[in-house]
């Protein structure tokens, strides 16, 4: 969830980076436990797509278990998004037609386990909703969608749209409609470039339905309308120099980053299940060399090295290459030298023997000579929520996404860890893309608002910053400049396989500390152990997964 450092930094920050005020209660954990904890799962689970979530309180459910909810949306809230509504930000270069992502297989290989409209049947099942949509607004005329196709130059095809919506009319039946259904609507308008019915959901409806102080689906639903406006003006060129709001100064994008960070689990079940992991496999080793690919602030590191500082026969010497960008560059409010200096200081004061060692590019950028690694160490390569942001064969010839994992495989790592948003939105036609952006997204907002109330200015500022941009990345933009391309599992997995890795077993140990640290959180987060993989998910929708590789 974060943009290359060749795009500006206009508006957010994404959602995996570390806050600088200092380390969280779990601190004090301890990542390393004894030998006898290394109970490792067998990662041959059978296959199927269903998962099982195991709550922390023993409840089980699976991802069919819990229904989709559809709620009535008032039209008495505050109708205010969080982009100028004159000249939207972002823009596409023509939807791409790769139709590989569709969901189709049971394996996880191609999909979510869940997501909605995730086969053909579900595709007529969505077609039918919405020619119900249009009836229930516009009575039993036949083919009102296919009937009403025009371009973006304005020439019309069999008539004006015009003349077959009455969008007073629709407006009357706003607290009857349901608002995900009027967004589909409207992504189908755009997808189909019919101009005039998008320009009627969206200035006639949308923006009164939305709003960023109402329910999940209500704030979510203004940053997607923000990014079908911006795809749909084509403004591409001004992606991150037309919003609305303006940058926030480090100190807050810090304040932010550090509000998401405590009231959802995301991070910090990306920095614990690392940790764990990278502890066991170096349990042994005197000399640790680390690659984090996301370094950010550098917090999770102090994590690990208060653990190592315990160990029996005292700490190992552990040197950090930490790889940068430039959102993290505006985060800290200045270069990697101050991730390096507080690193070093915290590590002189646990006793650890230190070196930290800087690669300042985003990580589609780094070469073999950027990482020096050193004979003796025993390697461990970090990915935390950010292999989606490297361009693959889809984007570019260099294919940077296979790129990496093929030098990474290079340098022999003893484990490397990964994590990642459980979403399918890399190659994905626009409009799969935006269902699926919008099923996920229903389901992070939904996990935010348990924890703060609705009229949060902190959480709303949070959400802007942190969320809104990459929503409307991925909604608007099309070719180098969609940055927010994620992958399930099941094409990380046959990714890491391809690039000669083998898939490196979870012990009993990194499952239980994960769900330690899911007890300070909401009971509907989940988590389940399948495919030698961690699934965090919020109800029956699986938010992220984290796996780890080894050589041959």
């Amino acid at each position: 969830m974060q943009t290359s450092q060749k795009h500006p930094t206009t508006a957010g920050i994404h959602l995996y980076h570390q806050p600088v005020q200092g380390i969280d209660p779990y601190t004090s954990f301890q990542v390393l436990q004894s030998s006898s904890c290394h109970d490792n799962h067998d990662s041959s689970s059978s296959q199927g797509t269903t998962v099982s979530f195991e709550a922390c309180k023993e409840q089980y459910f699976t991802l069919e278990s819990s229904p989709a909810t559809t709620g009535i949306i008032g039209c008495d809230s505050p109708s205010y998004a969080s982009v100028s509504s004159n000249r939207s930000p972002f823009s596409p270069q023509g939807s791409q037609s790769n139709n590989s992502d569709q969901h189709q297989s049971c394996n996880n290989t191609y999909g979510s386990p869940i997501s909605v409209y995730s086969s053909a049947d579900d595709d007529y099942e969505l077609k039918h909703k919405l020619k119900e949509l249009e009836i229930s607004l516009l009575g039993p005329e036949p083919d009102i969608v296919d009937s009403c196709h025009c371009c973006f130059k304005g020439e019309h095809q069999g008539g004006s749209p015009e003349d077959k919506y009455n969008w007073i009319q629709i407006a009357e039946m706003i607290p009857k409609l349901d608002l995900k259904e009027v967004l589909i609507q409207c992504a189908r308008a755009v997808s189909d470039d019919d101009i005039q019915t998008a320009i009627g959901w969206m200035d006639n409806v949308l923006v009164k339905m939305v709003s960023v102080a109402g329910e999940p689906i209500q704030r979510l639903g203004a940053y997607m309308l923000e990014g079908l406006r911006a795809r749909f003006e084509s403004s591409g060129s001004l992606i991150y120099k037309a919003l609305k709001c303006e940058q926030p100064t480090s100190k807050d994008l810090m304040t932010y980053m550090h509000i998401l960070y405590q009231i959802c689990p995301y991070f910090k079940f990306a920095y614990i299940s690392a940790n764990v992991v990278i502890g066991e496999a170096m349990q042994n080793e005197s000399r640790i060399h680390i690659i984090d690919f996301q370094i950010a602030q550098g917090t999770q590191w102090m994590l690990l090295m208060q653990a190592l500082a315990g160990r029996p026969g005292g700490p190992p010497s552990i040197r950090i290459t930490g790889v940068d960008d430039s959102q993290s560059f505006h985060a800290r409010g200045g270069g990697l030298d101050i991730v390096g200096k507080r690193l070093s200081d915290y590590a002189k004061s646990c006793g650890v023997p230190f070196e930290f060692h800087s690669a300042a590019m985003c990580g589609s950028e780094v070469e073999l000579e950027n990482l020096v690694v050193l004979p003796g160490e025993a390697l461990a390569v970090n990915f935390p929520y950010v292999l989606h942001h490297m361009p693959d064969e889809s984007v570019s010839t260099e294919n940077h996404r296979d790129r990496l994992l093929r030098l990474v495989k290079s340098l022999s790592p003893k484990v490397v860890t990964l994590v990642e948003q459980e979403s399918n939105t890399n190659t994905s036609p626009f409009f799969q893309r935006f269902v699926e952006t919008l099923d996920f997204y229903t389901a992070m907002f939904e996990s935010i608002d348990v924890a703060r109330p609705k009229d949060d200015k902190q959480r709303i500022s949070a959400e802007q910053h942190c969320v809104a941009r990459d929503i409307v990345n991925m909604i608007a933009c099309e070719g180098a400049e969609r940055v927010e391309r994620h992958e399930p599992f099941g094409k990380w997995r046959s990714r890491f396989l391809m690039a000669g890795f083998a898939q490196h077993p979870l012990s009993s140990t990194v499952m239980s500390a994960v769900g330690n640290m899911l007890n300070e959180f909401n009971e509907n987060y989940r988590l389940a152990h399948r495919d030698g993989a961690l699934y965090l998910g919020w109800k029956n929708r699986v938010m992220s997964t984290s796996s780890a590789w080894r050589c041959y």
